[in-house]
């Protein structure tokens, strides 16, 4: 540390203070002197200690030896403080805050575990009621009749694991409701004028039904490598108890009696459902094997499905004379970009039953094809040509669209429209007339029309008014015009 400067050296001073005593003695006027330097000495001596007490108390040294130390007493501080689990508003605010970060990352573990664990997890829900109204011509005691029905769908997807390279997956639903169907109707192709009915044999319709739908599990495999357009190609397998067709038959504008048309002949190929050639149980239903190659790159796919029919459809026997449906698929861009489906099926069923009440074979193909044509129009069309059995109806033709609500600004509403031709078959015109569930001559082909306005009042609850009329019912010349108007109300998230 640099000293004072004084203004009398110190080793002049020492001289002076050595040889002034002696001199002192013989001059008064010296021994002032001598005397007043004394004193000026001790004051400076006094003020540079003083001044350099200063200088020690304001070095960097020392200052950062202060710093060390304030900082060493809060460390010890905030170790007291996150020793406790106790937050107190006389500890450091890095202490309470740090315990309010725990807590919280504490409380929401659980949460978080359960995110994970149902990572891959999706539900989908919708109750949907319709109340319809069939004219006395529908009906064989020609009385009119409303019907209240209600039906509620739960499915769930599940993570299935990894075989190889394959990711699985596990999906079930379940349905219950109250029946809506109609009663004492006279014979029809179409099969139902609201497919939204659900019931089961013997259980009254006041009473609430449930089956476990769907209960399948599927593995999609790639194949090859993935390219810069898209994903590989994949081998898909499904196996258990499902609905075909949402495997087969499937169409982007006509296949979902929930929230679209209700007459079973728009819901899917005619052949199939309402003539009853898939096999499927009573609710639509049957276990069985589908096997894929889907291409999404190039849009293509292919794919086989061999089913329950008759008996094995419910379990009750063995899984023998199968109903087997093959398909060839294909995505397009059209009517410059818009997207459209093409499918192209046949199928084969040993036992299914024919208009005389007895099990053969039957077998057909039709195709299924849906194409937007417009930023707010898709048209749809279907064709059913059965080839072998004894089915009432071996021609089916259906077409149509829904047009979204784009041109009057309500996009989510949709105005849907189409119409149905049945063509009786050649052996059932024959033999009509003298069937006990028929007796009447089957001369021509049934026609259907179906209008609905699907009305979105939010994300999840739709009412839509629907009406439908049908010509010539069972191909029966002499059928008067039957309606069927009713309302759907659904609920859906």
């Amino acid at each position: 540390m640099r000293r004072l400067a004084l203004p009398l050296s110190a080793a002049a001073l020492t001289v002076l203070v050595g040889i002034a005593p002696a001199q002192a003695a013989d001059d008064p006027g010296l021994r002032a002197i001598v005397k007043q330097l004394a004193q000026r000495i001790a004051k400076l001596e006094a003020r540079n200690a003083s001044l350099e007490d200063q200088l020690k108390q304001n070095s960097p040294s020392s200052a950062l030896e202060a710093r060390v130390k304030a900082l060493e007493a809060e460390n010890r501080s905030l170790a007291a403080a996150l020793d406790s689990d106790r937050i107190s508003d006389s500890e450091p605010a890095l202490a309470t805050r740090l315990k309010a970060v725990e807590q919280k990352t504490v409380a929401t573990g659980p949460a978080n575990a359960l995110a994970e664990a149902l990572d891959g997890v999706s539900a989908e829900v919708s109750i949907g009621a319709v109340a319809q109204h069939l004219s006395k011509d529908g009906r064989t005691d020609g009385k009119g009749e409303t019907r209240l029905g209600w039906r509620g769908d739960v499915g769930l997807t599940l993570p299935g694991g990894r075989i190889g390279e394959g990711e699985g997956q596990f999906f079930f639903q379940a349905r219950f409701g109250q029946d809506g169907s109609h009663t004492d109707t006279r014979p029809f192709f179409t099969g139902a004028t609201n497919s939204m009915a659900f019931a089961q044999d013997g259980v009254p319709s006041e009473n609430t039904n449930a089956v476990l739908a769907q209960a399948w599990y599927q593995l999609d495999t790639p194949i090859g490598a993935s390219t810069l357009d898209g994903a590989p190609a994949r081998l898909e397998v499904t196996v258990g108890k499902m609905d075909p067709f949402v495997f087969f038959d499937q169409n982007g504008a006509a296949d979902d009696e929930s929230s679209r048309f209700l007459n079973n002949v728009f819901v899917h190929n005619p052949l199939l459902d309402s003539g009853g050639q898939v096999g499927a149980d009573g609710y639509g239903f049957t276990p069985g094997l589908r096997v894929a190659y889907v291409s999404e790159e190039n849009g293509w796919g292919a794919s086989v499905g061999l089913f329950g029919a008759g008996d094995s459809s419910t379990f009750g026997k063995s899984f023998t004379q199968p109903f087997v449906i093959a398909q060839l698929e294909k995505t397009v861009r059209a009517f410059g970009g818009f997207d459209g489906s093409y499918r192209l099926y046949a199928w084969n069923n040993p036992q299914a039953e024919g208009y005389d009440g007895i099990e053969r074979s039957h077998a057909g193909w039709g195709i299924s094809a849906d194409q937007q044509v417009s930023e707010s129009l898709t048209l749809f069309t279907r064709y059913g040509h059965g080839m072998r059995g004894r089915a009432a109806f071996d021609r089916a033709l259906t077409v149509g669209g829904e047009l979204t609500g784009n041109a009057w600004k309500r996009g989510s509403d949709g105005l849907g429209f189409a119409w149905a031709w049945l063509r009786s078959a050649k052996g059932f015109r024959a033999s009509s007339a003298g069937l006990a569930d028929w007796g009447y001559d089957a001369s021509g082909a049934e026609q259907v029309a179906e209008i609905y306005y699907r009305y979105q009042l939010n994300d999840h609850l739709a009412l839509t008014p629907d009406l439908q009329f049908i010509r010539r019912a069972g191909a029966d010349g002499d059928a008067d015009l039957v309606t069927a108007a009713g309302v759907r109300a659904l609920y859906a998230f």
